[in-house]
């Protein structure tokens, strides 16, 4: 079908409006009376029979036209640009994971659900401290030049290794005393860094000294609480030194492409590298010290891959077994947990060699009552409870790694070897941490009896029934034995003298009560609590576990009238007794109330008194502590969908209050705080369910941003909308029945174009852009076969075009320069908007051709009326095309005497009277051509 050129009417608004004015009656007061009786007069109006400039949204497809989503709509708004700004740690994080990952076996691999050692390492750190003054001793290798040979003979090659070595052992002493914790931390941060910048200046040796050295101190229990951090801290650095070593002989692979994928084959990797790897472990290998030795091939141990496929598995039995020479077991323990560490990350199929370490330990435990230790820890004032603490991060870590899906039957291994050595505490707490939920549960009654056979001094009996309280809060135990489970464990917490081991147990076990008992053994919990807790005003050192109970009570009461029939619930919360606290406290119970209700007339109701609250709420011309309070009750009902939408209105409302209160006086601050109520609604309105909700508020959102001259973040909004569109369903939920749709989304789209005419164009998008980006949503989206609304939509499209053809605007925002300011008028302008307008005419020309069978000749018939007057509204029918249009469609639509005569009388005699104008004075013409069919 051919295209019909448009020409939009020029249009002089201001003498349009006087015409609609009411004409002045002069009144006679000369016989006024208040008393007299009223007199109606008459006023006259002037009517015009245009309708108003609706808008709507159209789609023309046109091969010729770029397709303006594809760069406008294509998700980037603020909240996906700040997401797609990506930490360059996750980066890293991620190359790390996929390095890990091309290093496992096929058959085994470490998933997201074993806990990382990154995880522990800030808990080992603030866990672990000192007052002590600390010493760091170094030999530092002398500096001495050594000139690099390029001889092949082997002798030649083992004596500069020789004295390479020499050199890192025999060096210079470097003594660093009386350091305190932080400074200890500073200057082995210090030597990390040291290490990276001799890597990069290629002085491998030096780096490679370092290490030796930082290797050394783990050696070193002279501050022995400080030991687990140490261990940490020097542990940071072997890691770094082994990712080095890794890539530096990965590089030298020629066949990288090979080298890449999930397992790194030998026969891919070249002489030079073999030869380089070897190279390393040969320097290794003549660290005299066993302690560096161990430590500096564990954190390389990746590397083997490059010489043989079974290098891993030979040489973590080698490496289990140097670890025995280590004579104090508390730096053995935890060069164990380094080696599982490490054979976890590059080998986690291996678990036999996990089992041989802690087996290894166990047979090495009775150590720690041994001369030796003992003696140690009268030197240095501390007792053997503390000491055994020191043991737990290497002992968990080793455990964890060895039930990660491990069978059922190792657990009951483990139990046989801890009965063996006399039920201790330590192991028995260690294991009862690291395997699954699941197994502990069933074997409740079994660890019960062997808790109450532990020796008490070492390691108190409490934290055990916490650890195994623990593992019954995720796992149920077998239901005849779960009330003698709770006396057993009761007996024991009841005991406790001291407040802070009371309640950190009881914590835990209020959980398992409330999960399997009724409210009568709840409230005696919560008793025994409050009479712990009540002397000396204990429960002000326990506000964060107090609070703890609250929330798991409250998650297993559903019925609130069943939870404050409880009767100690009530003066359990008299223990709150701190303001803050006590508010966090009730907060918490109101939305746990809130969360709990079903029925969506008790949250409707909720959310009419939250809002009647919210609207009661004033804090003068403090608008940032306004902005405050409604930023706290967003976060407090997110899940009241009514509460979010009032929040919406509540901060536009702001908006626009603060532009009029501060519009003498526009800051920078004030602009900053208009952004920040801007953000605040584009971050809320995603999280509300109901469509046309979000699509009004984003709407509602871009006018007020608009009007405070936010022309970016309106931008953001009305884009959002537009891409919103293609997510209106069919059919929609009003007051509990389903109703068609399409005609919420016409009424919403003709509100966007009257908005749309005032909205400049982006100076990076083109020409209409926005208009162009609605008209493809349009046209992509699926209407109902027997619907008119997409051609009423394109026809108040042509409505907008021509506004937008205009000179000057019928409507501007303050302070906003729309397109008629921004383009004048210019030619390229009207051509791209006349473009748009033909493309229209053509969609909607189609679509009534469709129309002409007999089952449609009705609609056929109106849509052609409708479209003749939207012509004779805003066309130039001075154009020959465009009248002789028009002229058609007064014919179509009387062409099967669909259309009403009444109608069409009245139509033409409106035509007649405007030719009259004298700027109209060619609808004289047009109205000769339009007849008028009667009916037979």
């Amino acid at each position: 079908m051919a295209a019909f050129p448009w020409h939009s009417r020029q249009r002089n608004y201001k003498n349009e409006f006087e015409s609609c004015r009411l004409e002045a009656v002069p009144l006679d007061f000369g016989d006024y009376h208040p008393l007299k009786p009223i007199t109606v007069t008459e006023s006259k109006t002037k009517k015009m029979g245009r309708k108003g400039s609706t808008s709507s949204t159209s789609s023309s497809s046109s091969s010729s036209m770029v397709d303006p989503l594809s760069s406008v709509l294509d998700g980037t708004d603020p909240l996906s640009m700040f997401a797609a700004t990506a930490d360059p740690m996750t980066s890293t994080a991620n190359m790390d994971s996929s390095r890990k990952k091309r290093d496992r076996d096929d058959n085994f691999t470490v998933g997201t659900d074993f806990e990382p050692w990154s995880n522990k390492r800030g808990d080992i750190l603030a866990r672990y401290t000192t007052t002590e003054k600390l010493s760091i001793n170094l030999f530092m290798g002398s500096e001495k030049g050594k000139t690099a040979t390029s001889t092949s003979a082997v002798s030649e090659k083992v004596r500069t290794r020789l004295e390479e070595l020499d050199d890192l052992e025999e060096g210079s002493q470097r003594e660093l005393l009386n350091l305190t914790q932080q400074d200890y931390m500073n200057r082995i941060e210090e030597l990390n860094q040291s290490l990276k910048d001799a890597w990069a200046s290629d002085q491998k040796v030096k780096a490679l000294k370092i290490v030796i050295q930082c290797s050394k101190l783990l050696s070193d229990t002279s501050v022995i609480q400080f030991y687990p951090s140490k261990f940490v801290l020097i542990t940071d650095i072997l890691d770094t030194f082994g990712k080095l070593v890794y890539e530096r002989i990965f590089s030298m692979c020629v066949d990288n492409r090979s080298v890449l994928s999930d397992h790194i084959s030998p026969e891919n990797v070249n002489d030079t590298a073999k030869e380089t790897c070897l190279n390393w472990f040969f320097k290794i290998a003549s660290i005299r010290e066993l302690i560096p030795r161990f430590y500096v091939e564990a954190a390389i141990l990746n590397c083997n891959k490059f010489l043989s496929k079974t290098g891993i598995s030979e040489c973590l039995p080698r490496l289990t077994c140097m670890i025995r020479g280590i004579g104090d077991p508390l730096v053995s323990v935890y060069a164990r947990a380094y080696l599982c560490r490490v054979g976890m990350e590059v080998a986690p199929h291996l678990k036999e060699s996990l089992n041989k370490n802690f087996f290894d330990f166990l047979l090495t435990f009775k150590q720690i009552h041994g001369d030796t230790v003992q003696d140690q820890l009268v030197l240095q004032s501390v007792e053997i409870p503390l000491y055994l603490t020191l043991y737990s991060p290497a002992i968990d870590w080793i455990l964890q790694c060895i039930a990660y899906h491990a069978p059922e039957v190792l657990l009951t291994e483990m139990m046989e070897r801890c009965k063996k050595l006399g039920n201790n505490a330590l192991l028995l707490n260690s294991v009862m941490s690291a395997f699954r939920a699941e197994f502990i549960a069933t074997r409740s009654m079994d660890f019960i009896g062997m808790i109450k056979e532990c020796d008490e001094s070492g390691f108190p009996k409490h934290l055990l029934f916490r650890s195994l309280g623990l593992n019954l809060a995720l796992a149920d135990p077998p239901e005849s034995d779960r009330l003698q489970i709770l006396n057993e464990a009761w007996k024991v917490i009841t005991k406790l003298k001291n407040p802070q081991d009371y309640i950190n147990c009881a914590e835990v076990w209020v959980e398992y009560t409330c999960r399997h008992f009724t409210k009568r053994e709840v409230n005696t919990v919560l008793a025994d609590v409050i009479k712990h807790m009540t002397p000396d005003r204990a429960f002000e050192d326990a506000y964060p576990q107090l609070h703890s109970i609250i929330k798991k009570v409250i998650t297993y009461f559903h019925d609130f009238s069943v939870l404050f029939s409880v009767e100690k619930f009530l003066p359990f919360l008299d223990m709150f007794q701190k303001e803050n606290v006590r508010v966090e406290v009730c907060k918490c119970i109101m939305e746990a109330f809130i969360n709990a209700l079903t029925l969506e007339d008790e949250k409707r109701m909720l959310a009419v008194l939250i809002n009647g609250f919210i609207k009661m709420v004033s804090f003068g011309r403090d608008f940032e502590q306004q902005l405050s309070f409604y930023v706290e009750t967003r976060s407090m009902f997110c899940n009241l969908e009514p509460v979010l939408v009032q929040l919406i209105h509540s901060v536009n409302k702001l908006t626009m209050e603060t532009r009029r209160v501060m519009k003498r006086n526009h800051s920078r601050k004030t602009a900053a705080f208009v952004r920040a109520c801007v953000a605040f609604c584009f971050i809320t309105i995603p999280s509300l369910t109901g469509i046309f909700t979000r699509l009004n508020l984003y709407l509602h959102s871009g006018q007020v941003a608009l009007a405070n001259q936010c022309l970016s973040q309106a931008d953001a909004f009305f884009r959002a909308a537009v891409s919103l569109v293609p997510e209106v369903p069919k059919m929609i939920n009003i007051d509990g029945k389903m109703r068609p749709s399409e005609s919420f989304l016409l009424e919403f789209l003709c509100n966007l174009f009257s908005t749309l005419l005032i909205v400049p164009d982006h100076p990076e998008q083109g020409v209409l852009f926005l208009v162009r980006g609605l008209l493809n949503v349009i046209q992509d989206y699926t209407w109902e076969d027997n619907s008119d609304d997409k051609i009423r939509i394109y026809t108040s499209v042509l409505h907008l075009l021509s506004a937008m053809s205009q000179e000057t605007y019928l409507y501007h925002v303050d302070k906003v320069d729309s397109n008629d300011s921004l383009y004048g008028g210019d030619l390229k302008f009207l051509a791209e908007n006349n473009k748009l307008c033909e493309t229209v005419i053509t969609q909607i020309l189609e679509h009534l051709k469709a129309l002409g069978k007999d089952e449609t000749l009705k609609r056929q018939s109106t849509l052609a009326l409708s479209f003749f007057n939207s012509i004779l509204a805003h066309g130039d029918l001075r154009n020959n095309k465009l009248n002789q249009l028009s002229v058609n469609l007064w014919n179509l639509a009387q062409r099967h005497g669909c259309a009403d005569t009444r109608t069409m009388v009245k139509t033409l005699e409106y035509i007649k009277k405007r030719s009259k104008l004298p700027e109209l004075s060619h609808l004289s013409d047009l109205a000769l051509r339009l007849p008028l069919q009667t009916r037979t």
